[in-house]
């Protein structure tokens, strides 16, 4: 004990103290290294499972890179079955493809034995489909080309085989074999060379025609088609055929309808519904996965066919009667620089159109576009037990050859069993081509009838014609020069099937009223409007993406739709009104739908996944039965009136104070539309401000607070009816007047009113039609304040203070003269 005390003393105490702390730091140093050693264990943890998360995704990816192959359109894409088990040429294309003019059912297979192998079937004599008809098939990841560079999707269906033999020469997993009865080359039809597409004829152009014989059996035998691969489970396959089956029962009629007139229009229809889609055997039968939901998506209305169902990889189908040729005009959307000696001819027949007429004929009616879809579009999950929908064109003087080129888009990208009809609605076309010639032509066509209005109802109305007859559980309105890109369908059916009341759009690209190339638009579009009620693309923000984690693929919520295509669940169409029908030929229509559908419960969504190509023009190639400018307003004066509430003020104060004069223009009876709204109990247009589009700036008043006067450096103030100036206080109320955007300098209820004659002022009751009242306030936002110009009086006539602060009267304006100059506390517009 003496001896440790000795060894503490003094400087041995220190040393101790010294020997402590070296101890103690040590021990803390050993637990930062230990720290460090695991966050270094840790990040490379990480790094080592991203690179094995990288590697699957490289290895599941590696069949979707082969495919597309760096090439632009999806019709050109590599069979993998081809790829891995082939030892033929890879770009040889199968036999199934060169026969588009079989009829549908020979690909399907006869219902009662899907499961096993399909068989041929008997050949019947429906024939005029058959004539011009497009091959319809079940699209898989697979496709077929040949040596040209002609490619087609081919049915991938897995069946039964039990023969040990064919087991042995089976292809590989996924893949079919197809073969004739007779292994003889099969021969094109009838003035067709084989690897070239059937043209379709031009206005006066010679046309052969075999009216009374079946096209697909003069191109050749019909096809077997061997499946190879077994089921995995057979029962749930057939249980959903059997479902399918009874929610698309086969039907064939023709019928007469009547106009809005009551007048009777022509209908032609040819209707053959195709038996149930059997790309739920197209892979390994799994259970229902719930398909990827969107940023913002809102399952607060329930959906009226949402039922148990399984899933599939939307389809992208693209399929023609007979390969492309690749060398062809405009194809795959590419741009035709045409030779300097056709500008004449270009120039002559420009206004058939308002486009590129003579090029348009040029190129082929079921020409290639390009894939414009975000990536994961093709890879996203829909609903196998999709409603059907009725397309609806409606035109009027349309030109031939966009026409046909829209249908046949329509024909060759959708699937067929969601395809109930295509409704052409001819608005009492004047051009003898779209009459008997067209008729011709579409009664050769599946699922296409036309309705014929005896008199010109305009676009509105002619809308309303072809839904009133539609058959579809959902109406897809579509514009006469457009060309839908693959897989355009399904996503927007998918949104309605999720909830009907979304009222899906797709993403309108570009093809080119010049050179009609088909051109990509940007990402994150969608339709907005500014004041007064003009629609125009508006791109989101970066804050807002990023605010919504959205993707390229996300729906995007769109304030206003542009009108030309959309679908709509065909009930609650009918529920909202439909469209307003005092609505006069164009013009307005999609400001009205939309603020419909948002203020009544609704909602409007662009699908990025669903790409339509859309002529734009410069101006209507048609002729409006009255002056197109005054139909256009007075469309848009009806929707105001309705919809807009007090903001109906700025849409007047934009210019239009004359369609408040009933004298200049009658917009019509409004009370209809208007118990309507009641009706539906739709919410407020400042609700919709405030929810759908806050970014549009909508100030009630153009000005407002106290109006200062430079000159006296003093408040103008309202006070037993009569108008001097005081100090400024903006306490006080009698010193707050509003400008509004009819013209008014406003308080409460009273509003100034210039005299001409006596050159003095008086105040009056407010009114909106009475053009005395208005004022114009130059330069409202400059520093120094501005003019307050009487424009019923003279133009330059202006509102000037007395010197002595006590009166307030009209002189001639004087730039200089600051008693002149006026200023708001807040200046709007």
């Amino acid at each position: 004990m003496m001896i440790s005390r000795r060894y503490l003393r003094d400087s041995g105490r220190v040393l101790a103290f010294v020997f402590i702390a070296s101890i103690i730091w040590l021990l803390f140093d050993m637990a930062a290294l230990r720290i460090s050693i695991s966050d270094v264990n840790s990040q490379l943890l990480k790094e080592r499972v991203k690179k094995e998360k990288e590697t699957i995704k490289k290895l599941g990816t590696r069949d979707k890179q082969l495919m597309k192959g760096g090439l632009e359109h999806p019709v050109q894409r590599v069979d993998l079955a081809v790829t891995h088990a082939s030892k033929e040429p890879l770009n040889k294309l199968p036999q199934v493809y060169r026969h588009g003019g079989k009829r549908r059912d020979q690909m399907l297979g006869d219902s009662k034995q899907q499961a096993d192998l399909v068989r041929k079937p008997e050949p019947t004599e429906s024939s005029k489909i058959d004539k011009i008809a497009v091959l319809y098939t079940v699209a898989s990841k697979q496709s077929y080309c040949d040596g040209n560079g002609f490619c087609q999707n081919a049915v991938n269906v897995e069946a039964n085989e039990t023969n040990s033999e064919s087991m042995k020469s089976k292809p590989r997993h996924g893949s079919i074999k197809v073969e004739s009865d007779s292994n003889k080359a099969k021969v094109p039809p009838k003035g067709v060379q084989e690897g070239t597409p059937l043209p379709a004829p031009l206005p006066n152009s010679n046309k052969t025609s075999d009216k009374g014989g079946n096209m697909a059996q003069k191109a050749g035998d019909s096809v077997d088609l061997k499946m190879n691969d077994k089921l995995e489970t057979k029962t749930d396959i057939k249980e959903s055929q059997r479902k399918t089956e009874e929610a698309h029962p086969v039907k064939t009629s023709e019928d007469a309808k009547k106009d809005l007139k009551g007048n009777e229009v022509n209908t032609k229809r040819e209707e053959k519904q195709v038996k149930a889609n059997q790309n739920a055997a197209s892979e390994h039968v799994k259970p229902p996965i719930k398909p990827k939901l969107g940023a913002g998506e809102d399952s607060k209305n329930s959906s009226a066919f949402s039922q148990k169902s399984g899933v599939h990889k939307v389809l992208s189908l693209d399929v023609t009667l007979a390969p492309r040729d690749v060398n062809a005009l405009g194809q795959f959307g590419q741009a035709v620089i045409l030779p300097s000696d056709k500008d004449e001819e270009v120039k002559k027949r420009w206004n058939e159109g308002q486009f590129n007429v003579y090029l348009s004929d040029q190129i082929a009616l079921d020409r290639a576009i390009p894939d414009t879809r975000p990536p994961m579009c093709a890879e996203n999950l829909v609903h196998d037990d999709l409603p059907s929908t009725s397309v609806i064109f409606c035109f009027v003087d349309e030109v031939w050859s966009t026409l046909l080129r829209s249908v046949h888009s329509v024909l060759n990208r959708s699937p067929p069993h969601l395809l109930k009809e295509i409704i052409l609605v001819d608005d009492c076309s004047s051009r003898d081509y779209l009459k008997e010639q067209l008729d011709e032509y579409m009664s050769q066509l599946p699922k296409v009838r036309i309705v014929r209005l005896k008199e010109r109802q305009g676009l509105i109305r002619a809308r309303l014609a072809g839904a009133a007859v539609a058959k579809g559980d959902i109406l897809t309105f579509l514009d006469s020069h457009v060309e839908c890109n693959v897989g355009w369908l399904e996503p927007m059916l998918e949104r309605i099937y999720m909830d009907r009341k979304k009222v899906p759009c797709p993403v309108i690209e570009v093809i080119s009223d010049k050179d009609m190339s088909y051109v990509q638009i940007d990402n994150f579009q969608r339709g907005v409007f500014k004041w007064p009620l003009v629609f125009g693309w508006n791109t989101l923000t970066d804050d807002y993406i990023k605010k919504n984690n959205m993707s390229t693929s996300d729906p995007i919520r769109c304030p206003v739709m542009a009108g030309g295509l959309f679908s709509i669940d065909r009930k609650y169409f009918y529920e909202l009104g439909a469209y307003d029908q005092g609505l006069d030929v164009w013009g307005g229509e999609n400001m009205e739908i939309s603020f419909k559908i948002w203020m009544c419960g609704g909602e409007i969504e662009i699908i990025p996944c669903s790409r339509v190509g859309h002529i734009f023009r410069g101006k209507n190639p048609y002729k409006f039965p009255r002056d197109r400018q005054k139909t256009v307003e007075r469309n848009v004066a009806r929707v105001a009136e309705v919809w807009l509430d007090e903001y109906k003020d700025i849409f007047y104060g934009h210019g239009y104070h004359h369609l408040l004069d009933k004298s200049v223009i009658d917009i019509g009876n409004l009370t209809e539309q208007i118990e309507l709204r009641k009706r539906l109990k739709c919410k407020s247009f400042k609700w919709y401000l405030e929810n759908v589009y806050p970014e549009l700036e909508a100030p009630l008043v153009k000005a407002e607070g106290l109006v200062f006067n430079h000159g006296l450096r003093k408040c103008l103030t309202l006070q037993k009816d009569s108008l001097f100036f005081e100090t400024c206080d903006i306490s006080k109320q009698n010193q707050h007047f509003n400008y509004t955007w009819m013209g008014h300098i406003r308080q409460h209820n009273l509003c100034i009113l210039p005299h001409v004659k006596e050159i003095s002022l008086s105040l009056q009751l407010c009114d909106n039609t009475n053009s005395e009242l208005r004022w114009f306030h130059k330069d409202s936002k400059s520093a120094e304040g501005g003019h307050l110009i009487a424009e019923f009086v003279s133009h330059d006539t202006c509102l000037e203070a007395g010197p002595q602060g006590d009166t307030v009267h009209l002189n001639t304006c004087e730039s200089s003269n600051t008693f002149q100059k006026w200023q708001f506390t807040h200046s709007y517009a």
